[in-house]
């Protein structure tokens, strides 16, 4: 899942961003409304953690935007007001979830997982090309009709280089999908990752290099 952190104290929203990322999830974390509705504009979503009280823009914006938009993000609203009728005026906004601070982040992780499980994104179809096939909705990959285990991270690699059909894909937008805005944007994650799925999948190679641009797999 990737999820969006929009929370303007920024230790709080620092530590949440940390704690979601240890528990293998792809995380970006701002700090003001503007920045997150940049963000949820330019990013799909799965769920997206938002303080109410957001600076520049309001958390209840946000929330309007993203439902109006459809992008099938669910949202959780967390607010430092406990009652009931700040809850039932925040679900009522269309949001999915509602936490009251301060909080428990154990709970605040089990119900981000619960939203993730409830996207209404649409179940995607295989993806085949080189004599792989990746599936989406099962985490599967096969080649050849041998199948083959892959990282969370390999495996997004590798889906995103079949959705390109054959274009090519830079180092740049692989960070983009598989990691999140806090990695450093001059790592070599990208050439270790693409040295360990071509081991996996085995010959022939079915991802080439194209020399200053990126990667396909043509």
């Amino acid at each position: 899942m990737r999820i969006l952190v929009a929370e303007d104290e920024r230790m709080m929203a620092d530590a949440i961003g940390e704690g979601l990322r240890d528990n293998a999830l792809a995380v970006d974390v701002v700090y003001d409304g503007a920045a997150a509705l940049e963000k949820a504009r330019d990013t799909d979503y799965d769920v997206a953690v938002l303080d109410r009280g957001l600076p520049l823009v309001h958390g209840d914006e946000i929330c309007r935007s993203l439902i109006a938009e459809q992008r099938g993000t669910r949202i959780l609203m967390l607010t430092a007001a406990s009652t009931v009728q700040d809850r039932i005026a925040g679900l009522e906004l269309g949001a999915d979830d509602y936490l009251s601070k301060p909080f428990v982040f154990g709970e605040l992780l089990a119900r981000v997982r619960a939203l993730g499980r409830r996207s209404t994104r649409a179940t995607p179809p295989l993806l085949q090309r080189a004599g792989v096939t990746l599936d989406p909705a099962r985490h599967r990959v096969v080649r050849h009709d041998r199948p083959i285990s892959l990282t969370k991270k390999e495996f997004t690699v590798l889906e995103e280089l079949l959705r390109a059909n054959g274009t090519v894909v830079s180092a740049e937008r692989l960070l983009e999908v598989a990691w999140d805005a806090n990695i450093n944007p001059f790592t070599n994650v990208v050439r270790v990752t693409m040295t360990s799925l071509r081991r996996k999948l085995g010959t022939p190679s079915a991802i080439h290099t194209v020399s200053g641009v990126g990667y396909q797999i043509p």
